[in-house]
């Protein structure tokens, strides 16, 4: 198959093929260029296909699996059971040069511990970030990593991250990216010792541009584009924002539905408020990559419904045609060259 293919695990998820197969014919309607493999139980997705009247598209193809790794599979385990699923199949179509891309909703252990023994890691790096972005004050957009593939870091992995995380802010919307670590603080003095060697290390770095620590309510405030953090804290900022913002949407739609007047009002007076609520929604966001392999992968969330499926498979697109792992490895390989003299 010629041309920017990705390789979808059509199994993975709280939805599977209902979700995934429409969000593929979504995003071939986005990307003319773009042409999609689906892993998984070809008698589910033909049914999907079916409904959607695209059974011939010429630009899908099906792969069968027999298997599918389990959302409480432990990476381990996935590791040694993983032949015939179609998560491994999807990776493998990467690391054959069957696909560009691979992207699924699957088991996020399991996915960062195949995605390592398949494509391995990049030159220089240790471990493979989860990244993505998150909404401003701004107009831009602030990458956050890590988001939960690693949960505990040392001071160079976390250098890594920031060099990472640079690179794909640099092909998105910053020119010269600013980057912090978030902290309990923004003195020097705060913080733990890692996180203390990792910002002597990044203020030493003429290549980053480096801007001292964050607090966690400086998440949104667009004051960085890259925020590095190991994927404990990160994991747990990011959920925690998901969750205060669907709080906060839900609470203003419970507020204006018991009355129809109420309904009609607030249209009127907050419409510019509704648009900006509707930029708080994670799923325009879905899509988090494994940044540091030698192919590209991207995470989506399990739940996420077919728009947020097919933004993951656009950020998919978008890193293929930016090259994203072959500039981190030339970054990182002129970063590492100058801190050894």
């Amino acid at each position: 198959m010629s041309g920017l293919a990705v390789a979808l695990d059509a199994m993975g998820g709280d939805f599977g093929p209902q979700v995934i197969v429409p969000a593929s014919v979504q995003a071939l309607l986005q990307y003319p260029e773009l042409k999609v493999i689906l892993y998984g139980d070809q008698s589910a997705i033909t049914s999907q296909l079916s409904l959607l009247n695209q059974l011939q598209h010429p630009r899908i193809r099906i792969v069968h699996c027999e298997h599918v790794i389990a959302n409480d599979t432990r990476p381990s385990q996935a590791l040694r059971r993983s032949q015939g699923t179609s998560m491994r199949m999807a990776l493998d179509a990467v690391s054959e040069g069957k696909a560009d891309a691979c992207i699924s909703a699957g088991n996020t252990g399991a996915l960062m511990a195949l995605s390592r023994y398949i494509l391995k890691q990049l030159p220089g790096v240790d471990r493979p970030a989860l990244v993505t972005a998150i909404p401003t004050k701004t107009e831009n957009k602030t990458w956050l990593l890590d988001l939960g593939a690693n949960v505990s870091c040392d001071a160079d992995t976390l250098f890594q991250f920031a060099v990472m995380g640079a690179v794909l802010a640099e092909q998105n919307t910053a020119a010269s990216p600013r980057v912090a670590l978030l902290n309990i603080g923004e003195e020097e003095i705060k913080g733990n010792d890692l996180v203390k060697r990792c910002a002597e290390m990044l203020a030493n770095s003429p290549d980053i541009e480096y801007i001292g620590y964050l607090e966690g309510n400086e998440l949104y405030s667009g004051r960085a584009d890259v925020i590095v953090c190991d994927g404990f804290v990160g994991n747990v900022s990011l959920k925690t924002s998901e969750g205060v913002a669907n709080l906060f949407i839900d609470s203003i739609k419970s507020a204006i539905s018991s009355n129809p007047l109420k309904r009609l009002v607030a249209k009127w007076l907050f419409n510019d408020l509704f648009i900006s609520l509707k930029q708080l929604n994670p799923d325009q966001y879905n899509g988090a990559s494994l940044l540091g392999l030698r192919g590209i992968v991207v995470k989506s969330h399990g739940s996420a419904d077919v728009a947020a499926f097919s933004n993951a498979i656009g950020e998919a697109v978008h890193e293929v045609k930016r090259q994203i792992p072959t500039r981190i490895s030339d970054r990182l390989e002129e970063v590492l060259l100058e801190r050894h003299y």
